[in-house]
């Protein structure tokens, strides 16, 4: 790959799923550069990270899948990458969907590729009150914007170095990095397109959305979008 791109896998505890996802990646681009931000894990997926030749940040505890996003992001910007692809660790990304998404900022088709799992075949199913909330995030997202937007919280995604600087930034949600994001992205200025993605079925992982924690993550980003839309847009 002639472009200089780099994968960035936030993790915690995924020992049984980190393999498989950087082998995945490897066949499909062999020879680009990976990351794993070990998340606070206690399991040995930063040992199983770098056995296989991935570049490892482990932070001190857990600070939540943004915070391990943006590290990689900054790491990203410091190291000089150009474009990066955001995957999660637990093995439902298809890494054969990297080059259809990194394509996209390659061709300055978009600042942000989103990997949508409701646009093609479609094949995903999420919960229902998870899906409940994605549709109607899904539906708020497209109405701010003047834009159709099928998944706002997908995790799968390809940006270039504007991105990359936007995300980088002090604007960056941490906590639930989603619908708000995209909203930001929008009234920054930069470009964003889905592409269709497929999903691998679940491997015996609880969500970071369960118990209760739809219901917070609901208010939560209702009020983030809320702010987001009173604060002035920025870069």
């Amino acid at each position: 790959m002639k472009k200089q791109a780099i994968i960035i896998i936030p993790a915690y505890n995924e020992e049984k799923n980190i393999a498989g996802v950087i082998n995945g990646i490897k066949n499909v681009i062999p020879n680009t550069d990976i990351l794993v931000v070990n998340d606070g894990g206690e399991d040995r997926t930063e040992e199983i990270a770098r056995e296989l030749g991935a570049r490892v940040i482990s932070l001190s505890y857990n600070m939540g899948y943004g915070v391990a996003l943006q590290t990689g992001f900054k790491f990203a910007l410091k190291r000089g990458y150009e474009y990066a692809v955001q995957i999660d660790a637990d093995g439902q990304h298809d890494p054969e969907d990297i080059p259809k998404l990194l394509d996209g900022v390659f061709n300055n088709k978009a600042d942000v590729i989103i990997g949508s799992r409701f646009l093609g075949k479609g094949n995903y199913r999420a919960p229902f009150i998870r899906r409940v909330g994605m549709l109607f995030f899904a539906w708020l997202t497209s109405l701010i914007i003047g834009k159709k937007i099928t998944d706002p919280t997908s995790g799968y995604q390809a940006i270039n170095k504007r991105g990359l600087q936007f995300y980088a930034g002090d604007n960056y949600p941490v906590d639930f990095p989603d619908a708000d994001v995209i909203i930001m992205l929008h009234r920054a200025g930069l470009k964003i397109k889905e592409i269709p993605v497929n999903m691998n079925p679940s491997i015996q992982k609880k969500s970071m959305h369960s118990g209760l924690k739809p219901v917070y993550y609901i208010f939560k980003m209702f009020l983030s979008i809320l702010v987001t839309l009173l604060r002035k847009a920025e870069i």
